[in-house]
């Protein structure tokens, strides 16, 4: 083997290199999502402004120029759990709802979604 190819060969193994050891790592999806920590979350962060049981009702919602997302209804109970972690990472434009990128972990937005999926298929 010539050494320009021998020096391309051992460049793209260095490449895999991190691909391969992140591929054993552990990730925030390793884990299942834990409705009970999402609630703990939701209590801290999403609440004020969402309400107690996911209507957009809560205490801060009559002073925002944007109405916060009820959960119940069928706009948010049709997004996908990707648009939904997506919401909560990078927030909404032109709207109260700022991003939690940053402020929650993967695993902590996994588990808040879990517990809005639970808060969405209960009763008013």
């Amino acid at each position: 083997m010539d050494k320009p190819l021998r020096l391309c060969l051992a460049g793209f193994l260095l490449l895999l290199a991190p691909t391969t050891l992140a591929s054993t790592s552990l990730y925030a999806q390793d884990y299942p999502p834990d409705p009970a920590r999402g609630k703990a979350v939701y209590a801290r962060h999403c609440q004020s402004c969402h309400g107690d049981r996911g209507h957009g009702d809560g205490p801060a919602a009559a002073s925002l120029t944007v109405a916060p997302a009820d959960f119940h209804r069928v706009r948010s109970f049709l997004k996908s759990d990707e648009e939904l972690v997506r919401t909560i990472e990078h927030g909404v434009v032109f709207s109260p709802m700022h991003s939690w990128r940053g402020q929650l972990t993967d695993g902590e937005m996994q588990d808040v979604l879990a517990y809005i999926r639970l808060l969405s298929q209960q009763g008013p």
